[in-house]
């Protein structure tokens, strides 16, 4: 029997998640021409502390849509407090310079020296490799062709499974990675930005975003559902990235001040969208 597909639910997903991605790099852009030099980091740090604890508390929270809402939600502020801007606070704590071009700043101090986390990465990327049972198909590819017939062996069981830390680690590592990957493909060392396999990268990510969705259309619920647009998104943004880099199109979310009304109408619906989903689900809990 063929399988529904859920385009209501998938669709306001991947608006959800896609609308938080330009709002995260607004917020960073507007608290650093509105706020004191001296007290930027301290709120960012503060975001990044409250981030962590709406996550700690989705622990505690019953539903699975809920759970999955209050780990997004933390994890982006986790994100931007803790991750984003302690490297911007150290990049310009020790004087660390942009990548300049035609006089243009083209990447950020924190971005440059971001690639040195590499190994950290590699390091959190083994634990959930070698010692996880996971349903992350870029995880699960990566066991069976390591392990093959002894993948149930090695990687026997999941860890212990709270949604709302499962959505915090799933969008802070896949932004890790991707983060990672275009600093690496912009990097002239190694590849640079206008080189043909920076561009196969995009085009990749945009083809492996499109299967993306297309297997997300099969899922029923929202919780399930909003966890997939991390994913989808993430990967259908890298090409956005690259394109933007490129000058192909205005990014909007760079100059949030100039495009006020747009970022307002963005923040507005991924608002709108998110009580949505929560009602839905308290909803669907009391019947």
């Amino acid at each position: 029997m063929e399988r529904k597909n859920n385009w209501w639910k998938t669709v306001m997903s991947f608006l959800l998640v896609l609308f938080m991605m330009p709002l995260g790099h607004a917020l960073m852009i507007m608290m650093e021409r509105t706020m004191p030099p001296s007290a930027v980091h301290g709120w960012a740090f503060a975001m990044g502390g409250a981030g962590l604890a709406v996550v700690v508390a989705g622990v505690f929270v019953r539903g699975d849509t809920r759970q999955t809402l209050l780990g997004l939600f933390g994890g982006l502020l986790f994100w931007t407090g803790w991750v984003e801007f302690l490297f911007q606070y150290y990049a310009n704590r020790w004087g660390t310079q942009p990548e300049i071009v035609d006089g243009e700043i083209v990447t950020k101090p924190e971005y440059l020296i971001l690639p040195a986390t590499f190994g950290l990465w590699m390091m959190v990327m083994m634990l959930y490799v070698f010692c996880t049972k996971t349903g992350c198909g870029f995880i699960n590819w990566w066991q069976r062709t390591l392990f093959r017939g002894r993948k149930t062996e090695i990687a026997a069981r999941p860890m212990t499974r709270h949604t709302s830390i499962v959505t915090f680690m799933e969008l802070n590592m896949i932004l890790w990675t991707s983060y990672l990957l275009l600093m690496f493909c912009y990097d002239s060392r190694f590849l640079g930005d206008r080189h043909p396999v920076t561009f196969l990268v995009g085009v990749g990510c945009l083809a492996g975003a499109v299967l993306m969705f297309r297997r997300q259309l099969r899922l029923a619920s929202w919780g399930a559902n909003i966890r997939m647009s991390i994913a989808t998104v993430i990967v259908f943004w890298t090409p956005v990235e690259i394109l933007g880099r490129m000058d192909f199109f205005n990014e909007i979310w760079v100059e949030p001040h100039k495009y006020a009304v747009q970022m307002i109408v963005m923040l507005i619906a991924f608002v709108s969208l998110a009580l949505y989903m929560w009602v839905e689900a308290v909803k669907k809990r009391k019947a």
